[in-house]
């Protein structure tokens, strides 16, 4: 009767050992919802701008980078 539980636990510790490596190997990029808007980014954007803290190439370069981002 030993034998058999033993067997029984030994088969049922590899056939898990087994399961859990399913599917391991497999990769999933899961993509994170933004945050903000666009809209908010581009009055964040807006408002660094008027108050001076980015130059108007800066803002412009910005501005199609988060553009971009929405776009994807």
């Amino acid at each position: 009767m030993r034998r058999i539980v033993a067997s029984t636990m030994v088969i049922l510790i590899v056939f898990g050992l087994f399961l859990s490596g399913c599917g391991s190997e497999a990769k999933t990029e899961v993509k994170q919802a933004p945050q903000t808007t666009l809209g908010q980014e581009l009055l964040d954007l807006d408002t660094a701008h008027e108050k001076g803290v980015i130059s108007d190439d800066e803002y412009e370069k910005l501005k199609k980078e988060i553009i971009k981002k929405y776009k994807d």
